[in-house]
């Protein structure tokens, strides 16, 4: 039987500080639904029990951030793939902040590794639904990949804002990213 909330429990922020991957989930009004699993560490802030803040690097798209531009929903799921049996939803409202916006140094600040940044969402937690999980299988967590770690580390900036100007700015369904506009 499933639990919702309206904020995360001590339970819940514990879980979450636990998990090596996260689900990220967004839909524009009109156009593909988005789902993308999430690592690598310090990427995921819990400021309080009622918001986040994610690092989001550049990658192949920017299909989160484009949605976010038509409607500011997202989920976000944590499944527990050892230990006990859960999977963790937030249900939340998002917004994207960017380079290009004047509060991007607060924003950033907040992460320890700042290299290869594309935004920063401010996620604000509307309500929290924890269920069984009990149909997630087990797995062993062995490392967090380290090839985009590596590209990022052994690129620059300016390398870094050329990908991002070739394969970020348009989405899948061919909207604007807004990423260097207003």
């Amino acid at each position: 039987m499933s639990k919702i909330t309206d904020k995360l429990s001590k339970v819940d922020i514990e879980f979450i500080k636990k998990q090596k991957m996260f689900f990220v989930s967004t839909a524009p009004k009109d156009g593909k639904i988005n789902l993308s699993p999430k690592g690598l560490d310090d990427t995921f802030k819990i400021i309080d029990e009622n918001k986040i803040l994610w690092l989001n690097y550049f990658g192949s798209g920017n299909e989160t951030a484009t949605h976010l531009l038509e409607d500011d929903r997202m989920t976000i799921m944590f499944c527990a793939f050892e230990g006990d049996a859960n999977i963790l939803r937030l249900y939340c409202k998002a917004k994207v902040i960017q380079e290009k916006d004047n509060s991007w140094n607060e924003y950033i600040s907040q992460f320890p590794i700042q290299r290869a940044a594309r935004q920063v969402f401010e996620v604000t937690i509307e309500n929290v639904n924890n269920s069984c999980g009990m149909g997630v299988p087990l797995y062993n967590f062995v490392a967090q990949r380290n090839e985009l770690t590596n590209y990022f580390d052994n690129s620059t900036k300016e390398e870094h804002i050329a990908y991002m100007k070739k394969k970020n700015q348009i989405s899948f369904d061919g909207k604007t990213t807004k990423l260097f506009e207003d």
